[in-house]
């Protein structure tokens, strides 16, 4: 690339296409930043003010060094500073951004209280009762005399969508064994976190480090384990660190988003160490245990919520904790800085904004592309180029395919894509349906791609 302008602009583009990104929050603190230097391996970059970019560190630093690492092949670190060109501004230009910021930085402190993701602030109903009694359990919070006897309960997995609360349930184990036992070592981890550790540890020739950090943990509590299908190295790390661990009588409790045996490219020897211990699901709460997450938030929030405005919250928002949570964290903030009592209008305000920005990330060519080379394990800039390599060549085809699959465009529309004539793409989608048909696997990763698209 001729630039770190230019660099930066690609990067922009796979933040843009992270489904984990909103489109409101890419406009906000994302498409913003200006690529200001790039040396020794550390990517500098500006935002127009302070505020802006303790922000943006905050919510989408690790989201940024993620896109140079697929954009570059390796990593980097990012420094955030305050564009030295920006009038200086030390107050927002209007009342509305002054409230948007500072509700943005009470939501943020709020995220980060751990004193929210403890079992006494956990709503327990229908919907989870089984899970929270499981991690009650685990945790030795009701034991007599503080000893523990897990065997029952490992290892322990929790599954069920995003925003539903096993975060929460992970995060108070820790809490509560940090308490009581504070001799144990906890680890809280992440599917995706494990994996980068390890690719880091093989990358850096230190896989001793990994070893003792994961194979020495009392407690070893993951989240999104579903992360780490399909990812040979990292399955094999993490199966005998399984094995270690539970050998030695050591706590294991993992979260997915579905149950263990719909894993897809989670291997079969994995599956079966899940199948050692319990499971348990949560699913969406039901309208009552809603109205108790939102009136509980309320009180944590110190916010006097009116019962009629609790409740058209809880009727509209109906699959989504974390949503829930999110809109009294907004309307706190309104009563705060706009002079406003909590009333059903700003409530009906709140919950269209929210549920807004709750949909799916456009599908755009740009996503398509970092999905499948992601599959592929190939860069998202090759499959544009006139690369050759086998692989290369395949993860194009399978592009080609699902571009027209999902997108519904024309094969001279994707041939510009790919500054091809329609011709080739025509081509190149007529093999690869042709090689599906002799591949389950290929079909099974192309299909997988899809089904993602459509429904993250």
């Amino acid at each position: 690339m001729d630039s770190f302008y230019e660099l930066f602009e690609n990067v922009k583009h796979v933040c843009h296409a992270d489904p984990k990104v909103s489109e409101v929050g890419y406009n906000k603190w994302i498409k913003s930043l200006e690529a200001k230097k790039f040396e020794n391996g550390v990517a500098v970059l500006a935002a127009s003010n302070d505020f802006m970019r303790r922000t943006t560190e905050e919510a989408y630093a690790e989201t940024i060094k993620r896109a140079f690492e697929q954009v570059l092949g390796f990593p980097v670190e990012v420094e955030f500073i305050v564009n030295p060109n920006a009038a200086e501004k030390k107050e927002p230009a209007d009342g509305f951004d002054e409230i948007e910021q500072r509700m943005a930085d009470l939501m943020s402190s709020h995220q980060r209280s751990d004193y929210e993701l403890t079992f006494e602030n956990f709503i327990k109903g229908k919907s989870n009762e089984l899970a929270y009694a499981y991690c009650i359990a685990v945790s030795g919070k009701n034991t007599a005399n503080k000893s523990l006897n897990r065997a029952v309960f490992n290892p322990l997995f929790i599954y069920g969508d995003s925003g539903l609360g096993k975060t929460h349930l992970l995060r108070a184990i820790e809490h509560e064994v940090r308490k009581n036992f504070p001799t144990l070592n906890v680890i809280y981890t992440t599917g995706e976190s494990f994996t980068n550790e390890i690719v880091k540890a093989v990358s850096d020739k230190d896989t001793y480090s990994f070893h003792e950090k994961y194979r020495k943990a009392d407690y070893l509590l993951m989240d999104d384990v579903q992360f780490i299908a399909g990812k040979e190295m990292t399955q094999e790390e993490f199966f005998h660190t399984f094995n270690e661990l539970y050998q030695a009588g050591k706590q294991i409790v993992i979260t997915s988003d579905i149950s263990p045996n719909k894993i897809k490219k989670l291997e079969e020897r994995i599956k079966t160490r899940f199948a050692l211990g319990v499971q348990a699901d949560v699913s969406a709460p039901d309208f009552e245990t809603r109205m108790a997450i939102v009136k509980r938030k309320a009180e944590l929030l110190d916010l006097n919520l009116p019962d009629p405005v609790a409740r058209i919250i809880s009727e509209k928002i109906k699959n989504n904790i974390r949503q829930l949570e999110g809109a009294v964290n907004k309307i706190k903030g309104l009563t705060m800085f706009s002079n406003e009592s909590p009333s059903i209008s700003m409530a009906q305000r709140v919950i269209k904004e929210t549920l807004i920005d709750a949909q799916p990330a456009e599908i755009t060519v740009d996503r398509i592309l970092n999905d499948v080379a992601a599959a592929f394990n190939v860069q998202a800039e090759d499959i544009r180029s006139a690369n050759r390599n086998a692989q290369i060549s395949l993860a194009r085809k399978a592009a080609v395919y699902i571009i027209r699959e999902v997108k519904g465009l024309s094969f001279t529309a994707i041939g510009e894509e790919f500054h091809r004539n329609h011709s080739t793409m025509t081509i190149s989608y007529a093999d690869i349906k042709e090689l599906m048909k002799k591949n389950s696997d290929l079909k099974e990763t192309v299909d997988d791609i899809i089904n993602n698209l459509r429904t993250v």
